[in-house]
């Protein structure tokens, strides 16, 4: 009793305003502070470090008679202790600490869908009907041995879900934090469960403290139980800790700071050269990073489509220009900021990754991956170059949208066969209450259902159920595929389709489909594997009877296929499937470096055409930067000196530092250091960049609006005579609308002034110049990027084709007679054969015989 006594005096001193507000807010939870605790008596700060569970019980009996002003069952209300002292890192916990209440910091990186858990179960007898309430412990179901009433003593009970005792339950994974590791180390995770109101308030991608007692159980072994014992965190408490830009904390003094650096009228010059200041020059590429940082202004439209306001970067260039130390630098400068490689990407990817496993018991697991560790950051993403396919796909969103045209007509196992838009939203409208909101999608959960497919490992043929159906919205396009056996698709342009290519099965998107390929197959009558070829392919618009508002799809696990009409069909597989996307979002900058698809730049072919990725994702970014190492005495001899410098500096600083008594000055190593030492400290920068996000919105002045309607149909009409190529499309003046957006807010200014439109017409037409331009014409052709081809090229294209047309008879064209034809009309021998080759490739000329082309007929 004496202790309880203790522990009103803490709350009466401490918490009595507190627990009202508690009340009146509607919380289920007292947080307390392990300072206040430690300030009242540093003993019992101790004792709750050691015996956790008796102090917490105290507390709460003690809240439990708390009296307040106001109705309250304070006997329910849960103690949550924050700032914990007893802070440990992942890989430092031990033996001693089981039963100890800690601290550990730590990024999100799995959790499971929140889960009513039992605690307190009620069973009906069946025979007497007697009433039986038993405590639930641990994760399994415990059950009555036999009746309680002394003249029944049946074991037949059932379970009374609506009298028990439910609470919310979530497991969540946190990992080491990045700052947190040494050299090469790999971050150390834990386990932590979580309930009530603790349930369903962290993201994948949340740096936060997770406090409460740690927990040892041992693990399952195959036939007994083992003597090695696996750890996790009962979580008590969990402060979120990494805020993004907007929510970071301003006091007084650093308002005072921002507001003095907002009237420097050279106070964009200060920003860009205190990104990365030890790396030499790249003036343009750090003067479009610092417009990153600040972001435009992200806009929701009255019908619901969103307007992004992060800006994009690309840098492409030869090794050894540190591309990958400025990616670095800039993630340090934001809150949220993530670095990761493309071709060590963990098995989250660059977004997510959903899967039912053990960590999850069962309930669907969401891992994030990069792009959503840094949601409202920057996702700094090296060798970009080298991603895989799926994470290519998922930086341009293509994911919701691999799915079937209405019409398509699927098979079940039974034979029956239905049109699967009619399908599904039957479907649907029969179970609404297991539909969940993905991305531009809706997913419903198909267990239960007993909608049964042929599947397939490509060894034998089995059925499966469907894991999930879902539908999409549609895209603009669909693409039509016509295989030997009669059969066709109406598949969305990035549908991945089964082919065969030496020998062995793959997929490629259904856009790229080349007329002529083999593809696998399934003779339901011979009950046998067969190579179909592939007749036909046609791109067609969402228009006309076509028209669709959704696309679908049927989702079979583990296989991710089925059989319909003898054809073996790609589903889904998009993170969308567990239905607990809606609550992750990808609302990042991303900041990409990539090198040359042969190592380096070749000055003689065009820069777009040796970026090693698709048109589809080169034309995401808003600004591409080549850089070149291109060797020059002045340039190079400037480089070496501030190289020389950064590292004398550090010698100096080192020698400082590690010998006492060393004759360096203070003074000498602060003179040095004035080279790499940036105008604004990144600490007060971050909150610069963090106050102009949270309350400068700019608008576009009368000028600046003009001035840019000026230069995009100024560009636009070069194209108006038919000949000329595309300089530039709307997608470049949105760029420069967020850029504008972005340079205003960099000065503080609620006004996009001219100036603002200047300084990034300036850095849009430098990277365009670089980027965009045919080497064969001189001119702007925005194709260069979008598509990978420039119009110069498409007209060669076109001539060839017509020349083929011309000279073709029953056995074709002779290719002499072609090249020497298109030499006639300009186009060099040399680069008339590089056409050809790449329409045999392409599917649209064959080679009936040796030295003669022909063209493919289109039906």
């Amino acid at each position: 009793m004496i202790e309880i006594t203790h522990w009103d005096e803490f709350l009466r001193r401490y918490y009595d305003k507190r627990i009202s507000e508690a009340v009146l807010s509607g919380k289920k939870s007292l947080e307390i502070s392990y300072r206040d605790i430690f300030k009242f008596d540093s003993d019992s700060a101790k004792r709750l470090i050691d015996e956790p569970e008796d102090v917490l019980r105290e507390i709460k009996e003690a809240l439990s008679r708390y009296v307040i002003p106001v109705d309250a069952e304070l006997q329910k209300f849960h103690i949550r202790i924050t700032e914990v002292d007893n802070k440990k890192l992942i890989r430092d916990i031990r033996s001693e600490d089981i039963g100890k209440f800690i601290a550990v910091e730590g990024l999100v990186r799995k959790v499971t869908e929140v889960r009513p858990r039992l605690v307190e179960a009620s069973f009906l007898c069946e025979k007497c009907g007697e009433k039986i309430k038993i405590e639930q412990i641990g994760s399994k179901l415990i059950t009555p041995q036999k009746c309680s009433n002394e003249f029944c003593n049946s074991t037949k009970f059932r379970l009374l879900s609506e009298e028990s005792r439910f609470v919310d339950s979530q497991r969540i994974r946190i990992q080491e934090s990045p700052e947190d590791l040494k050299g090469g180390e790999q971050p150390q995770m834990i386990d932590v469960t979580l309930e009530d109101d603790l349930s369903g308030i962290v993201a994948p991608g949340d740096k936060i403290v997770v406090n409460g007692i740690l927990r040892a159980y041992p693990r399952e072994g195959r036939q007994a139980k083992s003597n090695v014992f696996d750890i996790y965190i009962e979580g008590n408490s969990i402060e979120i800790k990494e805020q993004e830009f907007e929510d970071l904390e301003i006091t007084r003094e650093d308002y005072e700071k921002i507001m003095e650096l907002a009237k420097d009228p050279d106070i964009c010059e200060r920003i860009i050269n205190s990104i990365a200041p030890s790396i030499y020059g790249y003036r343009e590429i750090k003067e479009a990073i610092a417009l990153q940082l600040f972001s435009g202004v992200p806009k929701i439209l009255p019908d619901g489509s969103r307007i992004r306001g992060d800006i994009h970067i690309l840098l492409v260039g030869d090794p050894g220009i540190a591309k990958s130390q400025l990616l670095r630098y800039v993630v340090q400068l934001a809150p949220r900021g993530i670095y990761t490689s493309g071709k060590s990407s963990t098995s989250a990817g660059l977004t997510a990754t959903a899967v039912r496993d053990e960590f999850g018991e069962g309930r669907w697991t969401l891992e994030a991956g990069a792009l959503v560790l840094a949601d409202k950051g920057i996702a700094a993403v090296d060798e970009i170059d080298k991603m895989s396919p799926e994470d290519r796909s998922a930086l341009h969103e293509a994911m919701e949208q691999q799915s079937y045209h209405p019409s398509f007509e699927i098979v079940l196992a039974d034979g029956t066969k239905r049109k699967i838009g009619e399908l599904v939203d039957e479907l649907f409208e029969r179970f609404p209450e297991r539909i969940a909101e993905g991305v531009n999608c809706e997913i419903l959960r198909a267990d239960g259902l007993d909608l049964e497919l042929l599947s397939t490992d490509f060894k034998e043929v089995f059925r499966l159920r469907a894991d999930r159906i879902s539908r999409h919205v549609a895209p603009e396009s669909f693409v039509r595929i016509r295989y030997s056996n009669g059969a066709e698709i109406l598949v969305t342009p990035e549908h991945p389709v089964f082919v065969i290519e030496d020998g062995n099965i793959s997929t490629v998107e259904a856009k790229d489909v080349k007329k002529g390929t083999t593809a696998p197959g399934f003779d339901e009558l011979k009950e046998e594997f067969t190579e179909l070829r592939i007749e036909n392919v046609e791109i067609l618009p969402n228009d006309g009877e076509l028209r669709a508002e959704w696309v679908y799809d049927v989702t079979v696990e583990p296989t991710h296929n089925f059989i319909s009409h003898g054809l073996v069909l790609h589903n889904t597989v998009s993170v969308a499937k567990a239905g607990i996307t809606a609550t992750l979002k990808t609302r990042c900058s991303l900041l990409a470096a990539a090198n040359p698809k042969s190592g380096r730049f070749d000055p003689h072919e065009m820069i777009a055409t040796q970026i090693n990725m698709p048109p589809t994702l080169l034309s995401r970014f808003d600004l591409i930067f080549p850089m070149m190492d291109t060797p020059s005495k002045e340039l190079d001899e400037r480089i070496a000196r501030h190289i020389l410098s950064v590292h004398y500096a550090g010698e100096l600083d080192a020698i400082k530092r590690n010998f006492v008594g060393s004759r360096i000055r203070e003074k000498d190593v602060e003179e040095a250091m004035r080279i790499i030492q940036p105008p604004i400290e990144p600490s007060l920068l971050r909150k610069y960049i963090a106050y102009a996000r949270r309350t400068i919105f700019p608008v576009l002045s009368e000028e600046a609006r003009k001035r840019l309607e000026e230069y995009y149909v100024g560009l636009r009409r070069q194209a108006e005579s038919g000949d000329a190529p595309i300089p530039i499309t709307a997608r470049q003046l949105e760029a420069l609308i967020r850029l504008s957006e972005a340079s205003a807010r960099m000065r503080m200014s609620e006004v996009v002034e001219i100036e603002d439109v200047e300084r990034v017409i300036r850095i849009m037409e430098g990277c365009l110049r670089k980027v965009g331009i045919d080497p064969e014409t001189g001119r702007m052709d925005i194709d260069t990027i979008t598509t990978g081809t420039t119009k110069s090229q498409r007209d060669r294209i076109k001539t060839i084709i017509e020349i083929i047309k011309e000279l073709e008879g029953e056995g074709g064209a002779r290719e002499s007679d072609v090249l020497e034809r298109a030499e006639e009309l300009g186009i060099p021998k040399h680069r008339a054969a590089e056409i050809i080759s790449n329409l045999i490739r392409n599917g649209e000329i064959t080679t009936p015989r040796y030295g003669y082309l022909k063209l493919v007929t289109r039906y």
